[in-house]
């Protein structure tokens, strides 16, 4: 049998520091992903509200959410590392956004070609539908 517990305001241990519930639930992510973009094969390390990630060329990827987003006015940001330490000139972005998946762009600063990277973490705010 399933539970509810319904509350307007959460506080602390010692009854102090209260926060609105509708503020956790509205700022909290509703999607975020940590993937290496080397790997011949996508798959998420960790993830949540991610359904699959698709590898569109160098430097190119989808993630599709498992729950959409209510619509496409969201906010979602991307950013990428080298993992072995190799300090690498690249920008990363989001290229277009729906209410069913983000796409990521990542790129040579000086060149502007498209490149790979070990580490890669999108993250996604807003209203789930």
């Amino acid at each position: 049998m399933a539970s509810e517990l319904r509350v307007n305001t959460l506080k602390d241990a010692s009854g102090n520091n209260s926060i609105a519930t509708s503020f956790v639930a509205g700022g909290s992510a509703k999607a975020w992903v940590n993937f290496d973009g080397t790997a011949g094969s996508l798959s998420a390390r960790d993830s949540l509200n991610s359904s699959s990630l698709t590898d569109n060329g160098t430097g190119d990827y989808t993630n599709t959410y498992t729950s959409s987003l209510s619509n496409g006015n969201y906010s979602a940001m991307v950013a990428c590392g080298d993992v072995s330490g190799t300090k690498s000139y690249r920008d990363e972005e989001v290229y277009e956004i729906t209410a069913s998946l983000v796409k990521y762009h990542i790129f040579h600063t000086n060149t502007e070609l498209a490149r790979d990277e070990g580490y890669i973490g999108g993250l996604t705010h807003g209203d789930l539908a």
